[in-house]
């Protein structure tokens, strides 16, 4: 009864989704050209037929599933899909393509991975993998600088990020290794005034994933990446022992290291200047920033309305700025809406994450919402400058094929794991 209730459910909230992204399509054709788009019917056509096969796929292969992901997923893939279109129709031919291999490995991860726990028994293999594809970039001839960042790599016609998939590989390493560590890691050996800290000797992961993160933020120039890799490790740390000393002390460590970064490497001097006062560099560095904050100022609350706007002015604007020129078409009311989606999403991570009763499914479930969580954070916090600016993308909205594939995974592993609570998968170990 509950499995089908949830995939009717999530079948009617996507034709609802669906309804409200060929809504906005229509608008901003009017509001650029005056004209109905000539497209919508087979635009709309093709929304429903792509979530339709993700449906049916989640309904066939992981029935029990949560029934408010994918929804969601698709609402903000078509919203983003929108404003791409608006702006660049090359652009939006190409990301229309990433979303259909995004749902393609959204569909193959349900079918090859039938249980969550399955992937605990390659631990080694996962962590030699993320390290790997973490610092690809980095080789003299694949990697490639983009922007300023080191963090693309090419294969003769393809580029990609890496990263984007090395962050879920490296996601069910930490889930595993923790997992296995987690008794030893919450002994209590020492106290430091009113913390009591574990024997030193296991800060040494903790220090890794410092030590990792500084050579992504100094050698990569990768800000963004850099604090999300971090931040992710830590914040599984921190659930698998339930100690605050981890949070405090890795606090401290990031601090340090971000500050030694900032003191040593001019690019970083640069980002942070830029967020502390943009105006004194309009014309060169500043210049994204400070028309980003101009077009969120002119949406007002109601916004100019979809297609009225002028978001072209901003530079990159369907990757780091995508989240400006929603705000400024659709205002505070959209924008809010869209970090509304985003917390729906991040809250229904959670949920799953409460309820599973296998250790390694829990601390996953943990850090795959935690990605997705601080991922958005970082990109909608550095365009509205409460954070340094840095160049990762907005799930799900954003153009790049990279990053829509990767979440598509992410997605997937999050609804297997909502699967298997449903099933009353409760063996903590592996089969």
């Amino acid at each position: 009864m509950i499995p089908a209730l949830r995939r009717n459910t999530e079948l009617g909230l996507i034709v609802l989704g669906a309804i409200i992204i060929a809504g906005l399509y229509t608008l901003a054709s009017l509001g650029t050209t005056a004209d109905l788009p000539a497209d919508i019917v087979p635009f709309l056509g093709v929304i429903l037929a792509l979530l339709a096969g993700a449906h049916v796929a989640t309904r066939r292969l992981a029935p029990a599933g949560d029934g408010v992901l994918l929804p969601l997923a698709g609402l903000l893939n078509g919203l983003g899909y929108v404003w791409i279109a608006r702006l660049d129709e090359d652009l939006a031919g190409l990301q229309a393509t990433w979303t259909a291999v995004g749902i393609t490995a959204f569909v193959t991860t349900l079918a090859v991975v039938r249980r969550a726990r399955d992937l605990e028994r390659y631990r080694y293999t996962f962590m030699l993998a993320g390290v790997v594809l973490l610092l690809m970039p980095l080789l003299p001839v694949v990697g490639k600088t983009v922007n300023g960042a080191r963090i693309w790599v090419g294969l003769g016609p393809v580029s990609f990020q890496p990263g984007e998939f090395a962050k879920i590989i490296l996601a069910v390493f930490f889930a595993s290794y923790l997992v296995d560590k987690r008794e030893l890691l919450g002994m209590a050996a020492n106290r430091l005034g009113p913390l009591t800290l574990p024997d030193l000797r296991h800060f040494g992961p903790v220090v890794l994933a410092w030590a990792a993160s500084l050579v992504v933020m100094t050698a990569q120039r990768d800000l963004g990446s850099s604090l999300l890799f971090f931040a992710l490790f830590v914040v599984m740390l921190w659930v698998a022992t339930e100690r605050a000393s981890y949070l405090v002390v890795s606090g401290l460590l990031f601090s340090s290291g971000a500050f030694l970064a900032w003191r040593a490497f001019d690019h970083v001097q640069s980002r942070v200047a830029i967020w502390l006062n943009p105006w004194t560099d309009v014309s060169d560095q500043g210049f994204q920033v400070v028309q980003a904050t101009f077009a969120l100022a002119w949406g007002g609350v109601a916004g100019t309305g979809p297609g009225l706007g002028n978001p072209d002015r901003i530079p990159l604007i369907e990757t780091d700025f995508i989240f400006a020129a929603i705000g400024e078409e659709l205002g505070l009311l959209g924008s809010v809406g869209l970090l509304a989606a985003y917390l729906l999403m991040v809250g229904a991570g959670l949920r799953i994450a409460l309820r599973a009763t296998v250790p390694f499914n829990k601390l996953l479930a943990t850090g795959l919402t935690a990605i997705l969580g601080i991922q958005t954070f970082i990109i909608i916090g550095g365009v509205t400058r409460l954070v340094p600016l840095t160049g990762i993308t907005l799930p799900f909205v954003s153009y790049g094929g990279s990053s829509l594939i990767a979440n598509y995974v992410l997605l997937a592993l999050l609804i297997r794991i909502s699967d298997d609570n449903a099933a009353g998968d409760s063996t903590g170990a592996p089969a």
